[in-house]
C-alpha cells in the first residue's frame, strides 16, 4: 500500500519492430511512453533523428465515423446504449481481426450516408416549409405570383408592418397618387399584406408617400408560376415527397441495428490503435531505428524486460533524477482500490508524496455510515451495490463506485445498529398505528434498538455532537501523526515535531483549565509556539513576530474542529426527514397510503443524503485531514494498454 516505485526507461531499437514492440507494450500494460520535447529542442538529437510519423490522422476519422454511426443508431433506430449495461467479453484475436474492422466500417459508411441523406432532407424541408410561410399570406388573392407590371400600370406586392395603419396610407396616397389603389390581401402579429396598383406617371409620387410606412415589395422565385394556393399544393407535394424519403433512410439505418455490438467491438478495437499510434508519434525516428523513453513501474521491470529481450534493441533503466515530471501509480489491495475514485476528485499524491488511500479508506467509510446511520437503508445500499457487481460486472470509475458502495452500505447498516435506525422511526410507528396493542406490543430487544443501543439521535442530539467532535478530535490527531511520520521519512524529523507537538501541548493546556482550572500548561504551550513557528524567518525580529502571529491558527484548529459538528446534522437529517415521512403516512391510518408515502418517502430521503453524505464524507477528509500531511500535484501515470468502454479482452492468459 504507496506509491509504486518508478524506473526511467530509455530505449533503441529497429523501426522495422516498431509496431510489435508497441503491440506487445500495449499488452502489457505498463509502459507509459513520454513525449520527448526536450529531445526536439536539441539541435544534437534533431540532427539524428525526427520525430515520428503515424497513422493516427486516420484511426480518428474511422473513430469519427463509428462515433456518429452509433449516435445515428440511438437517435433512428432506438437503439438504447446504457453505463450499466454487461461488457462484450471477446478474445484478443478476435478484436483485431482485419475482417471484422472492415465489415463494421461498411456498416458504418452505409448508416452514415442515410445520416448525410437525411441532413440533406432535412435543408430541404426547411427551405420549403420557409417558401411555404411566405405563399400563405397570398392564399386570397386569386393572382397569379408571375404578374407583373403592364405598360401602364405598376403591379407590386409587398408587406407594411402590423403599427401602419393602412387608412392612413390609402389617404396619402390619395393626395399624392389619386391614380392608385391599396387592396388589402391578409394580415398577422407583424405585418400586413397588400397589392398596390399605380399608373406608372404617378409611381415616383406613390413611392415617396409610402416610404414613411416601411413598404416591403414582396419578391417571389422566378420559377413560381400561378397563384399562392397552386404553389402552396405544389410544395405541400414536395414536402410529402421528403418525408417518405426520410423515412426510407431512417428504414435503412434501422436495418443496422443489430450491428451495434460489432460497431461498439470496433470502436474499442480503434481505441486501442489510436493509442498505439499515439505512442508512435512520442519516439523518435530516421527511419531505420526508433528510439523512445518512459516510464516503468519497478515491480514491473521483469515483464518489460523479458518483452524487450525478444526484439533487437538497447535499453536501460534508471531511477528518477531531480526535475523529472515522475507519474504517480498508487499499489493498493483490490478490495480498496474503489477508494481511489474518492482520491483523484481531490488529486493524486506527488511522487515524494505519500499513498492516502489506506490512511483515510475506513475514515471515510465510517464518516459515510455515521452520518446514513440506518440498517435498512445500509442494506439496500449494499445489496444494490452487490447485484450491479454480480450482474453487469462494471469497470473503471463506475465499478469502482459500486465496489465502494458495498463499503458504504455495509458501514451505514452498521452504524445504524447502534443509533436504533430501520427506516428512521418505521418499526416504532408501525407498531403504534398498525398493530394492536401498540408499542407496547414490541419485544424488549425491539424498543432497546429502536431507543438507540448507545444513542438515539433525535432524542439526544447533544451527545452525537460530543462524539462527532471527539472521533474528529482523533481524526485530525491521526492527521498530525502521519505529519510527524513524514518528516521522519524525508530526513526533517526537528521540523515535524516542532510543527505539532507545540500545538499538542497548547491542546492539553486548554483542557487542563477545563478539567483542573490551571492555566501553566497552557501558558507552556503559547510560549513554546512564540519560540518555535517562527523558526524558518532569517532574522531575530522576524523569528519573533512568525511565533506570536501563529497563536491566531487557534482560530483554524477551532474551525476544523467544528467542522466534524456535520457528522451529527447529517445524521440527524437522515433520521428527521425519515420520521416526516414515516409520520405522514401514518396520519390517515391507512396501511395502502402508508405504504404509497412509505416508499416514495424513503426512496427521496435515501438519494437526497445518498448525494449530501458521500460529498460531506470527503470533504471531511480533503480539508481537515489532508492539509495535515498530503503533498498534492500527482500526474498520473497513464501508460500504453489496453482501455476499452464496451468489451472485456481475454488475452491468452485469461483463457
Amino acid at each position: 500500500m504507496s506509491i509504486v516505485k518508478m524506473k526511467r526507461v530509455k530505449l533503441l531499437a529497429l523501426a522495422c519492430d516498431q509496431e510489435a514492440l508497441l503491440s506487445q507494450l500495449e499488452r502489457l500494460g505498463c509502459v507509459e511512453i513520454s513525449e520527448p520535447a526536450d529531445k526536439l529542442a536539441d539541435p544534437d538529437w534533431t540532427a539524428l533523428l525526427g520525430r515520428n510519423t503515424s497513422g493516427l490522422g486516420q484511426v480518428k476519422g474511422q473513430l469519427n465515423e463509428l462515433s456518429a454511426a452509433l449516435d445515428a443508431l440511438k437517435k433512428y433506430a432506438g437503439v438504447k446504449g446504457s453505463a450499466l449495461k454487461p461488457r462484450t467479453k471477446i478474445q484478443e484475436q478476435d478484436l483485431f481481426d482485419p475482417d471484422r474492422m472492415e465489415d463494421a466500417l461498411g456498416h458504418a459508411k452505409a448508416i452514415n450516408d442515410s445520416v448525410s441523406a437525411i441532413t440533406q432532407l432535412n435543408s430541404r424541408e426547411n427551405q420549403l416549409n420557409a417558401q411555404r410561410a411566405s405563399l400563405v399570406p397570398w392564399t386570397t388573392l386569386d393572382l397569379p405570383l408571375e404578374t407583373g407590371s403592364t405598360e401602364n400600370v405598376e403591379i407590386v406586392m409587398g408587406a407594411l408592418p402590423a403599427t401602419s395603419s393602412l387608412d392612413d396610407l390609402r389617404g396619402e396616397l390619395d393626395q399624392a397618387a389619386p391614380l392608385s389603389q391599396v387592396i388589402s390581401v391578409s394580415a398577422d402579429k407583424e405585418q400586413q399584406y397588400i397589392l398596390l396598383l399605380c399608373h406608372k406617371s404617378q409611381w415616383a409620387d406613390a413611392q415617396a408617400a409610402m416610404k414613411p410606412y416601411s413598404f416591403t415589395a414582396t419578391r417571389f422565385d422566378k420559377n413560381m408560376t400561378g397563384t399562392a394556393t397552386e404553389n402552396i399544393a405544389a410544395v405541400d407535394r414536395e414536402l410529402a415527397e421528403v418525408a417518405a424519403q426520410r423515412q426510407a433512410e431512417i428504414e435503412k439505418i434501422k436495418t443496422h441495428s443489430d450491428c451495434l455490438n460489432a460497431l461498439q467491438v470496433i470502436t474499442d478495437r480503434l481505441n486501442q490503435d489510436a493509442a498505439r499510434e499515439a505512442a508512435r508519434e512520442r519516439a523518435m525516428t530516421d527511419g531505420t531505428v526508433i528510439f523512445l523513453e518512459g516510464w516503468v513501474p519497478a515491480p514491473k521491470l521483469n515483464k518489460v524486460q523479458k518483452v524487450l529481450d525478444s526484439f533487437d534493441a538497447a535499453y536501460s533503466f534508471r531511477d528518477p533524477q531531480e526535475g523529472d515530471d515522475i507519474p504517480t501509480q498508487l499499489d493498493n489491495p483490490k478490495w480498496m482500490d474503489c477508494i481511489n475514485m474518492v482520491t483523484e476528485m481531490y488529486s493524486l499524491p506527488a511522487y515524494n508524496g505519500i499513498d492516502p488511500n489506506p490512511l483515510y479508506f475506513f475514515w471515510y467509510v465510517f464518516f459515510f455510515g455515521f452520518m446514513f446511520a440506518d440498517v435498512a437503508y445500509g442494506i439496500i445500499i449494499l445489496a444494490a451495490c452487490l447485484a450491479i457487481i454480480k450482474v453487469l460486472d462494471p469497470k473503471k470509475t463506475m465499478g469502482r463506485m459500486f465496489h465502494l458502495g458495498v463499503w458504504l452500505g455495509g458501514s451505514t447498516a452498521f452504524c445504524g445498529l447502534f443509533v436504533g435506525g430501520f427506516f428512521g422511526n418505521a418499526l416504532e410507528v408501525i407498531y403504534e398505528n398498525f398493530i394492536p396493542g401498540g408499542t407496547a406490543a414490541m419485544p424488549g430487544w425491539l424498543v432497546t434498538f429502536c431507543n438507540g443501543i448507545i444513542v438515539n439521535p433525535v432524542n439526544d442530539p447533544m451527545t452525537v455532537l460530543i462524539i462527532a467532535i471527539v472521533i474528529g478530535c482523533f481524526h485530525l490527531l491521526m492527521g498530525q501523526c502521519i505529519h510527524i511520520y513524514m518528516g521522519f521519512r524525508d530526513g526533517t524529523p526537528v521540523d515535524a515535531l516542532l510543527d505539532v507537538v507545540p500545538w499538542w501541548i497548547v491542546f492539553v493546556g486548554i483542557g487542563a483549565i477545563v478539567l483542573v482550572g490551571t492555566p501553566v500548561v497552557l501558558i507552556a504551550g503559547v510560549v513554546v509556539l512564540i519560540c518555535t513557528q517562527g523558526r524558518h524567518a532569517a532574522s531575530f525580529f522576524g523569528k519573533l513576530w512568525g511565533g506570536i502571529s501563529s497563536l491566531y491558527d487557534i482560530t483554524s484548529w477551532l474551525s476544523d474542529v467544528l467542522s466534524y459538528a456535520r457528522l451529527m446534522a447529517l445524521m440527524l437529517a437522515t433520521s428527521v426527514i425519515a420520521q416526516v415521512f414515516n409520520t405522514l403516512g401514518a396520519l390517515p391510518r391507512n396501511i395502502l397510503v402508508f405504504i404509497i408515502v412509505f416508499l416514495i418517502g424513503h426512496a427521496f430521503n435515501i438519494a437526497v443524503n445518498l448525494i449530501g453524505t458521500y460529498v460531506h464524507a470527503a470533504r471531511l477528509q480533503y480539508l481537515e485531514y489532508f492539509n495535515k500531511f498530503y503533498i498534492s500535484g500527482g500526474i498520473p501515470f497513464r501508460p500504453l494498454k489496453y482501455d476499452t468502454k464496451y468489451t472485456d479482452i481475454l488475452t491468452k492468459e485469461e483463457n
